[in-house]
């Protein structure tokens, strides 16, 4: 079928991806050779509600690049796909459903709203797949994997196993004492009344204020405050106080203070350290501890220390044994009546009148009724107008409260080792390797992990709790009962698996009948016939679970036959903000769980920001969609844009006449083997491994170059140099072989005796083109393959070139026909510099040639005219005046000027453009070379002005050689 005369995406790409998918191109070991190695990805699952964005489009097209280059390799080779249950994301968007219905998930049981969400799941199941298939991403769809698959409840198609490996696993690091559950401060969210991770957090800067609150010295002591200095620092003034001035933007908290804090250097405040003072309203008695953590220079220096509500404070409990006071419900509503912590810490009328005024207040009303209290009674010392940051969730959008609570945590610290070992003994290896520091930093610090959380939809957490004890009795009638005895915070745990084997752990326990209780069934008093537990109410942080994706995807806890071929990994492909949340996690727990790295290397990618390097945002407006630019552009046009600016450890500015300009490339792609069918190429070809034999000069160099490219290319992907193969390929394609070798092939076209050979070299060269090109462009490159000669398999599936360079280069052709282009571009380049009209002919000078240069002149003479667009190629004694000379190997040229430009205008014109260019860098040096600027200036403002810089350098080095040349030519 002949080529259209235009390549059209829209209806090419819908085509292409049918055409992999009837033939099961992707599937794990398509087109693997007998023994080939493994070579395995795993997806970064996105959420299952989510939608394709550009951060996804760049991840997702680096893996593809990976994967499609092994398979054509004949590896043995699996993309594992897959979606996450994402706990909050995915709940939040049904009892939002449920909101516009009037309703809320407490209108439910648990078993109703969970069936609800899993409704959600399969109406969204074919987003991310549909989204990453317009991509060209060649995952084995087949084995789509759900992070909640086989889940109790999971409906027809849900049946996987990954719910098993996330309970098991929960249970093996349980039974190593690497689990536990205790009381820590955590990130909470109040709209959602549960615990949330570091990465659902996000910074929002907002516009507060800064109280002063005068907190009174115990005991009626007074001390000598300092309120003026002289030059040398000293105290020079000072003002007789009864009480310390602490600063804060939260005065709701001061009701859970359990002490101030001052610098130990700071004079105005250290001989405090050690005495008391006493709360307002609550009457409190809290001591005055000297920290590091009080900064002297922000605020006044003393800072209140509410450890149970911020994660500053709590450490500083910790240091000097504070109590911690919760005074928050989990809506973050003052909790005061019935809180025995709060009851027993104050004096009996402080504590009664704080219930009366605040109890049950939210938090913000309970802040305007403090202050409002602190100013009418005259412990409200000032007001400061203050921006500051303040975390907020980035699903529910609400400030987070840090919240002491009783939470499930892994206790990292007994199972970081062996993640720590495995980077540093080069098991695992992270690129670019700078990442490496930030992975050892946090690994070596961390903390423990919360991993519980208090929704519906997820792994529900696999403890059940049973009453501290239990005694067999009978009743009025004879009837067994069991008398249970539960004592807060010592309930007994079993830990099982499922609920059969913890109901038998619990028998052996208690040496009773053990039943597992209802939902809502009480837990406490007599029980007929057996004793009853409880199941943990709580799920698992989605972190857990797609901590445990490489095992999971592939089996584990079966021994299956993918994941012995196929764990551990090869690479995984991520962003740099989850290196912490979630690379780490997996290498701790795989470790942890089987005794094996995830994954041999992790290439972490930078971000996808917007053409002036801003983050991309919708309050900013400046959000890309893939989805919308694959539509305008076409998929090939997007995946080689992205590819060509992954420079390792460097952010993208995309922009779409960048994307435009690569479409622009598919076109020159489409065109040249729609000039190749015209020129008879394609008839009887047949997709061959050997280069074909060649006698013209100009088709032993575009052979050699092709091997060249193709080793550039793999030395490329080796090495994760996304952009050096990208553009290496584009420099080849449009420039080597569109510009130059099509152009040297017309006069070996129109020859009959150099006809056939240079038809055989061009399909060989171009389908090396396409070869190359399908793991960046894979859409436009399948379709011109079907087009262009008998196939026997899609170029999918293409034998990947393994020709080493030297086996086929010439050196000889390979000098001639670089003469020949350099002589070429000389002459375009003084054209172009010298503003000679496009459409006049000059003639070239040959001053001096050597024997050599004469033989290719003699051969290429035709083609150096018509390429630099020359009347005549004629001898002469010496470079009249007026005319630039081009030195090339082995001899001389002078290309005549005068009287076709203004020498001295253009010399006079180029001279003021480099002055221009002169002063505008001297302008950015200065301003690099300022460390104010280069360290407060907004990372994209200071690499812009380094862009501009080295672009203006570029520009001055060829003015100043065409200057040069003009010089020469007086």
């Amino acid at each position: 079928m002949p080529m259209e005369k235009t390549y059209l995406p829209s209806e090419a790409e819908a085509r292409v991806a049918r055409r992999w998918e009837a033939a099961g191109a992707f599937a794990a070991g398509a087109n693997a050779r007998p023994g080939a190695p493994p070579f395995a990805i795993m997806i970064p699952p996105p959420n299952v509600t989510g939608s394709l964005h550009m951060g996804h489009a760049f991840n997702n097209t680096l893996q593809d690049i990976l994967v499609r280059w092994h398979r054509m390799q004949g590896h043995d080779t699996l993309w594992q796909p897959g979606t996450d249950h994402a706990g909050i994301a995915t709940q939040m968007v049904v009892e939002r459903e449920l909101a516009r219905e009037g309703r809320r998930r407490t209108d439910f049981s648990r078993d109703a709203f969970v069936a609800r969400v899993w409704q959600q799941k399969l109406r969204s199941r074919g987003n991310i797949k549909d989204q990453l298939t317009r991509l060209g991403a060649s995952c084995d769809w087949a084995r789509e994997a759900f992070t909640m698959s086989g889940a109790p409840g999971a409906p027809a198609g849900e049946e996987g196993n990954f719910h098993d490996a996330v309970i098991r696993a929960f249970v093996a690091l349980y039974r190593q004492g690497a689990i536990h559950r205790g009381k820590r401060l955590v990130n909470w969210d109040p709209h959602f009344e549960t615990a949330i991770s570091d990465l659902e957090v996000e910074q929002v800067e907002v516009d507060g204020q800064l109280w002063r609150l005068r907190y009174p010295l115990a005991d009626g002591a007074t001390w000598d405050c300092p309120v003026a200095f002289d030059a040398e620092g000293r105290a020079s003034e000072w003002e007789r106080r009864d009480h310390l001035v602490v600063a804060t933007t939260r005065p709701e908290t001061m009701l859970g203070d359990t002490a101030v804090a001052v610098h130990p250097d700071d004079i105005r405040y250290r001989h405090l350290i050690g005495g008391h003072v006493v709360l307002p309203l609550s009457g409190r008695r809290v001591p005055v501890v000297g920290d590091a953590h009080a900064d002297p220079e922000k605020g006044t220096g003393a800072v209140k220390i509410t450890p149970a509500h911020d994660f500053n404070d709590w450490a500083v409990g910790q240091r000097h044994g504070l109590p911690a006071i919760n005074v928050m419900t989990r809506a973050a509503r003052l909790w005061l009546a019935g809180n025995p912590d709060f009851e027993g810490s104050g004096t009996p009328e402080g504590i009664a009148r704080c219930i009366q005024m605040f109890d049950g207040m939210d938090r913000y009303e309970a802040r305007d009724a403090i202050v409002t209290d602190a100013r009418d009674a005259g412990w409200l010392d000032g007001i400061d107008a203050d921006r500051h940051m303040v975390p907020h969730g980035d699903r529910s959008k609400v400030a987070i409260e840090p919240y002491l609570t009783d939470q499930w945590f892994v206790d990292t610290a007994r199972i970081v080792a062996p993640a720590i070992a495995a980077v540093r003994e080069g098991r695992t290896r992270i690129l670019p390797e700078s990442h490496e520091k930030v992975y050892f930093n946090w690994l070596e610090n961390i903390e423990p992990w919360c991993v519980s959380r208090q929704l519906w939809w997820g792994h529900r957490i696999p403890v059940w709790y049973g009453p501290t004890a239990a005694t067999a009795g009978t009743d009025a009638r004879g009837r067994p009962t069991i008398a249970e005895e539960w004592t807060p915070g010592r309930w007994r745990q079993f830990c099982a698996a499922t609920e059969a084997e913890a109901v038998a752990l619990a028998e052996r326990d208690y040496g009773l009948p053990v039943r597992a209780a209802g939902e809502g069934e009480g837990g406490a008093g007599e029980a007929e016939g057996a004793v009853r537990i409880h199941r943990d109410p709580d799920v698992l942080d989605t972190w857990f679970s797609s901590g445990l994706w490489p095992i999971g995807t592939l089996g584990w806890p079966d021994d299956t036959p993918e994941l012995r071929r196929y764990f551990p990994t090869d690479v995984l492909v991520t962003g740099f903000d989850i290196i912490f949340f979630w690379v780490a996690r997996m290498m701790m727990m795989q470790l942890a769980v089987v005794g094996d790295i995830p994954f041999r290397t992790v290439y972490v990618h930078a971000l996808v920001r917007d053409e002036k390097g801003k983050k991309m945002s919708k309050s900013l407006g400046n959000v890309l969609d893939p989805l919308d630019l694959i539509d305008e552009y076409g998929a090939d046009a997007v995946r080689f844009t992205l590819a060509s600016m992954a420079a390792m450890g460097r952010d993208l500015k995309l922009s779409r006449d960048r994307i435009a300009g690569y479409r622009n490339f598919a076109t020159k792609l489409w065109n040249a083997h729609r000039f190749a069918e015209m020129n008879g190429v394609w008839e009887g070809h047949a997709t061959a491994a050997a280069a074909p034999a060649a006698t013209a000069a100009a088709n032993r160099w575009i052979l050699g170059e092709t091997a060249r490219a193709g080793a550039a290319t793999d030395a490329a992907l080796a090495a994760f140099r996304f952009n050096d193969a990208a553009n290496g390929l584009y420099a080849f394609v449009w420039g080597t072989v569109c510009d130059w070798y099509l152009e040297f092939a017309k006069p070996l076209l129109a020859d009959p005796a150099t006809a056939p050979e240079t038809r055989a070299v061009m399909a060989h060269v171009l389908d090396r083109c396409l070869i190359l090109l399908h793991p960046f462009m894979p859409f436009v490159t399948e379709e011109i393959w079907a087009l262009t000669g008998a196939r026997a398999k899609l170029l999918a599936h293409a034998d990947w070139p393994a020709t080493p360079p030297g086996e086929i280069a010439d050196a000889g052709a390979d000098r001639e026909m670089g003469w020949v282009i350099q002589l070429v571009e000389e002459v375009r380049s003084i054209r172009a510099q010298m503003r000679v009209p496009p459409g006049q002919a000059l003639p070239l000078l040959k001053v001096e040639l050597d024997g050599a240069g004469e033989a290719a002149l003699a051969r290429n003479g035709a083609l150096v005219q018509r390429l630099a667009r020359l009347d005549a190629i004629r001898p002469a004694a010496a470079p009249p005046q007026g005319a630039v000379t081009i030195a090339v190997e082995g001899g001389l040229f002078a290309l005549p000027l005068a009287g076709v430009v203004d020498i001295a205008a253009e010399k006079a014109r180029l001279a003021a453009t480099v002055a221009r260019l002169e002063r505008d860098m001297a302008g950015l040096r200065g301003r690099l070379g300022n460390p104010k600027f280069v360290s407060s200036a907004p990372e994209e403002v200071v690499e812009e002005t380094r862009d501009k810089l080295a672009q203006g350098e570029v520009e001055a080095a060829r003015l100043r050689a065409a200057l040069a040349r003009l010089a020469a030519s007086a």
